[in-house]
């Protein structure tokens, strides 16, 4: 642990210049530049305001809002898992030829999309007087909810960042998986209210993810608090994996170049 802390504050300076890098590069020779960051979560939660209102007739008190905060949090777990299993063979050119502890490229990638979460947050907080949801300080409450899915999202993503170097479908097959914990994760429906007892708090306890979306739009929409007790075991399962993680990625670095 010791090792690890010392090695984020020596590659800090990398980190941040990386992260600015790449956040440039995604919108280099792009009009709208960073409001892509916002549009993209914007027209999905339009579609899936349509299909729920207009064509199946079903929807949550403040919908709209209801599902861009699910989507941007979702986006951020998705977009760093994915991108973290190839990131070693796309950045095989770079660590072939300086050492960088690989789970920084993990950090690298959070940075980035937490970046652009937080910018699409912004769009949340116009929306929140439009359709007049009560503000309190329960909307503090959404701080201990980001770390814990940060954590989560840094152990998954050192995971698959090791065995997706020995693994050629392991993309293909996280993928998958993580269309299929899409549908799991109530985006677009309420868990609680959408899914059978028992098997709605059951999908809500199994599902960090779900469990993470859910309090947040308690804090933010609903003025409640998160399931507190469920988020707690997760956020030391995820500190589990993250040290699994980090200390699969340092026993087997050094043969990452050779194999990728």
């Amino acid at each position: 642990m010791k090792k690890f802390i010392n090695n984020i504050k020596k590659y800090k300076g990398y980190m941040l210049y990386a992260t600015k890098a790449t956040l440039k590069s995604e919108v280099a020779g792009s009009r709208l530049n960073w409001l892509w960051w916002i549009l993209d979560p914007f027209l999905f939660m339009l579609v899936y305001t349509f299909v729920a209102e207009i064509v199946f007739g079903k929807s949550e008190k403040y919908f709209p809002l209801f599902v861009f905060i699910g989507l941007n949090l979702w986006n951020f777990f998705n977009k760093t898992v994915l991108t973290s299993v190839k990131a070693v063979k796309k950045h095989k050119g770079m660590i072939s030829k300086v050492y960088l502890p690989k789970y920084i490229l993990v950090l690298i990638t959070m940075m980035v999309n937490f970046f652009k979460m937080c910018v699409a947050f912004t769009l949340v907080i116009i929306m929140v007087p439009l359709y007049k949801v009560p503000i309190t300080w329960r909307i503090l409450e959404i701080i201990p909810l980001f770390l814990a899915l940060g954590v989560f999202t840094f152990g998954c993503s050192c995971i698959v960042l090791h065995f997706g170097v020995y693994l050629m479908d392991l993309a293909n097959l996280v993928n998958v998986a993580l269309r299929l914990v899409f549908y799991m994760s109530g985006i677009f429906y309420n868990v609680q209210k959408r899914v059978p007892k028992p098997y709605n708090l059951l999908l809500l306890d199994i599902n960090p993810v779900a469990n993470i979306i859910q309090g947040a739009r308690n804090c933010i929409l609903y003025q409640s608090h998160p399931m507190y007790g469920v988020v707690g075991i997760w956020f030391v399962i995820s500190i589990l994996l993250s040290i699994l993680g980090v200390q699969l990625i340092v026993k087997h670095e050094n043969s990452y170049v050779k194999v990728s």
